[in-house]
């Protein structure tokens, strides 16, 4: 019915079809954000959408597909870490700006204990989100497997291992090792030295196997009294220059995996009276807020750390909409990049 020329209600999603010339489902699938579904086919519904001033229902799309409409973004750390690493920071940067195109709903899950963690997946059990996003998975976390069991897709922030099953966005993190120790090898540097992040996570190991490789390939000798396990935590950055510092004095540059970690290890450089970059040089990783606040501003590897949220968030919408079978999980690798400032 219309009165004076106009509707009466709302456009219904019938009308939206009809005005586009094509079928239900494929107007669902273009509002849905499927990939499955021609160009022409997506630009008549728009306009028709557009035309007829449509606006999708959440209620009456969440019922029909047994959607909620709501992401789980997992961090499986304290409230203090989240907020003092820039990199988490800008990962939820990155997925809530496309949840938010794609009118979703961003719930962030801090699980800190066995007991939140047993809640929540009672909570995934319940069905009362459409996927799960999970950051800082160590090797032997559980919980990406337990979504899946669950029916929910899932991305991760990284992998677990090399054969990881689950869909992921990473970033080169070997490159990031070996282009860092090139660097400071082609300033001179001999007796260089990393802080790893945590061993039982595999972005710390690929970015030790990638110092030792430039090592390599720089033709200076691994020596494993130059490495010393952090936790990309800046407290501990400072303990394992100290450790490093007390084995090796002699050092004269260091790979930290992490910014955060490499501002804890200037600071012990600063106490012992060494002078960055005259007398150590100083590499970190993510190019973060840190490193540019640094004094001396921090040479860091890049990685597109908001571009990895955005990717992880648009990974798992497609897997919403057309699952991927288990042998078909989605991955992307995201370059990185060498970013010279004045501590090397």
């Amino acid at each position: 019915m219309a009165v004076s020329g106009r509707q009466t209600g709302r456009p219904t999603l019938e009308e939206v079809a009809a005005r586009a010339g094509v079928g239900r489902g494929t107007v669902s699938r273009v509002i849905n954000g499927s990939p499955k579904v021609s160009e022409q086919a997506k630009a008549a519904v728009e306009r028709a959408v557009a035309e007829l001033g449509y606006v999708p229902n959440r209620a009456a799309r969440a019922l029909a597909g047994s959607r909620t409409d709501a992401v789980a973004l997992v961090i499986p750390e304290t409230e203090a870490r989240l907020f003092a690493e820039p990199y988490f920071l800008d990962i939820i940067r990155g997925v809530s700006t496309e949840l938010a195109d794609a009118d979703k709903q961003l719930l962030l899950t801090l699980i800190r204990s066995e007991q939140e963690r047993q809640r929540f997946e009672q909570y995934l059990a319940a069905q009362r989100v459409d996927g799960v996003l999970l950051v800082s998975v160590h090797g032997d976390d559980p919980l990406p497997d337990q979504v899946r069991a669950l029916g929910l897709p899932a991305v991760l922030n990284g992998r677990r291992t090399e054969a990881e099953r689950v869909a992921f966005v990473d970033s080169d993190n070997t490159g990031a090792g070996r282009t860092a120790v090139a660097h400071l090898a082609g300033r001179g540097r001999r007796r260089i030295a990393t802080v790893t992040g945590p061993l039982d996570m595999y972005v710390a190991r690929c970015r030790l196997d990638g110092y030792r490789d430039g090592l390599t390939e720089a033709g200076l000798a691994p020596d494993e009294t130059l490495v010393a396990n952090g936790d990309f935590t800046e407290e501990g950055g400072r303990r394992a220059m100290r450790e490093l510092l007390d084995r090796r004095p002699d050092l004269d540059a260091v790979f930290a995996a992490s910014d955060v970690m490499a501002a804890g290890a200037r600071s012990v450089l600063r106490e012992a009276g060494r002078r960055v970059p005259a007398d150590v040089a100083l590499v970190g990783v993510d190019d973060s807020a840190v490193a540019r606040h640094m004094d001396p501003p921090l040479t860091s590897v890049r990685q597109p750390i908001e571009e990895m949220g955005r990717t992880m968030a648009r990974l798992l919408l497609q897997e919403i909409v057309a699952p991927s079978g288990p042998d078909e999980q989605p991955r992307r690798i995201l370059p990185t990049e060498l970013v010279v400032r004045a501590s090397s």
